[in-house]
C-alpha cells in the first residue's frame, strides 16, 4: 500500500496497530475525519469501512493531495 485511511471511530487498538505497521513499512496514514459510514460513502460503497488502503493511485493525485 502507499496510503492508508483510518476512520475516526476505528477501535483504538486496531488504529494503533495499523499505525505501527505503517510506520515500519514507511506508509503514510491519514486519519479520516468522518466515521466508518462516511468513509464507506466516500469509497462509493454501501457498507461501513473502517480502514482503506491505496495500492495504486492510477491517474489521480490522491497521494500528493493534502
Amino acid at each position: 500500500a502507499k496510503l492508508v485511511f483510518v476512520s475516526n471511530n476505528c477501535p483504538p487498538v486496531r488504529k494503533s496497530l495499523i499505525q505501527y505497521y505503517a510506520m515500519l513499512a514507511k506508509i503514510q496514514v491519514y486519519l479520516f475525519s468522518g466515521n466508518n459510514v462516511d468513509l464507506g460513502t466516500a469509497c462509493g460503497k454501501f457498507h461501513r469501512v473502517s480502514v482503506m488502503s491505496i495500492i495504486d493511485a492510477g491517474d489521480s493525485d490522491i497521494l500528493t493531495a493534502e
